[in-house]
């Protein structure tokens, strides 16, 4: 089950040190898109638009990237949460997410390379439901997504009040040749 998008933003200011200090206020805008609101400021829509805000708020500009290709490619993957992940309802779908994400990541420590950036917190936020969810045979078959996502929920500050998923350490079934 996802975590609502105001508990998942509140988790990121705890990570981001922010504390939940600021007099931040989500609120659920049409559609179910979260909303910030401001004081004498407009408010601001969108998961990864606030999320980037918070970010800057917090002074840690170089989780969106630090050359304009790093931020371009975080910015892809923020997308990718929202009209991917997001709107994952079928066992296809994620299936076909995970196939994806596990060739993406199979010469990759990161998603934006060799740095960690908001789009491992929010990719790793919105995959948690799909990967608790495997069986651990399935997140054998999926390694490079399993590798990146142990590596990601161990990052310090990002888990938080997730459960953490357990991956085995050995091969539990044997590999057809």
């Amino acid at each position: 089950m996802a975590v609502p998008a105001g508990a998942e933003l509140a988790a990121l200011e705890e990570t981001l040190g922010l504390g939940g200090g600021g007099g931040r206020c989500y609120r659920q805008g049409d559609g179910g898109v979260p909303v910030l609101q401001t004081n004498n400021r407009p408010d601001l829509a969108g998961l990864t638009t606030i999320a980037s805000h918070l970010v800057k708020v917090a002074k840690k500009e170089e989780l969106l990237g630090t050359t304009p290709e790093k931020s371009a490619i975080v910015q892809q993957w923020l997308e990718y949460r929202v009209t991917q992940i997001d709107r994952c309802n079928t066992q296809d779908d994620k299936r076909t997410i995970l196939k994806d994400l596990n060739c993406y990541l199979k010469d990759k420590v990161y998603l934006a390379g060799n740095s960690f950036t908001l789009a491992d917190i929010m990719l790793y936020n919105g995959l948690h439901p799909i990967v608790a969810g495997l069986t651990h045979e399935d997140r054998e078959k999926h390694v490079n997504v399993s590798r990146w996502f142990n590596h990601i929920q161990n990052y310090p500050g990002v888990r938080q009040h997730s459960a953490a998923v357990i991956f085995m350490k050995n091969r539990l079934y044997p590999t057809v040749h």
